[in-house]
């Protein structure tokens, strides 16, 4: 697929979609033409890519990572330094603090929702 089909399937901009293969992120086939052409397993990836930004991971670091994302899964462990580990460690219990944080602010509005429907309910009863 070119790059605007990647762009519209994923919401992701096109020239984001070039700083993930400057990156090394994704890679692009290249047509005849010069065009871009991208395999159907890139929809995901860009995706995957997306969500460990949003989280917080610098794109070297997802660089590295993400083979651990591919099935079947190729991890080589040649750079992994003891500092690139401690970062994911760390990265890995920035997030895990996040999940929990949301899933506190997640289940607050699922109470005040809960609430607020249970008095609409008792309204519509009460003459």
């Amino acid at each position: 697929m070119r790059i605007g089909e990647l762009s519209k399937r994923t919401g992701t901009s096109r020239r984001l979609l070039r700083y993930y293969e400057e990156q090394g992120l994704i890679v692009a086939d290249r047509c005849a033409n010069g065009y871009r052409s991208y395999d159907e397993r890139f929809v995901d990836r860009v995706l995957q890519i997306r969500g460990l930004l949003e989280a917080g991971l610098p794109t070297r670091i997802i660089k590295q990572i993400l083979p651990c994302l591919d099935k079947p899964r190729v991890i080589h462990f040649s750079d992994a330094t003891p500092e690139m580990l401690a970062t994911l460690e760390r990265e890995r219990d920035r997030m895990t603090e996040r999940i929990a944080c949301l899933t506190r602010n997640r289940d607050a509005v699922a109470e005040y929702l809960d609430a607020v429907r249970a008095g609409d309910r008792q309204a519509a009863t009460t003459p």
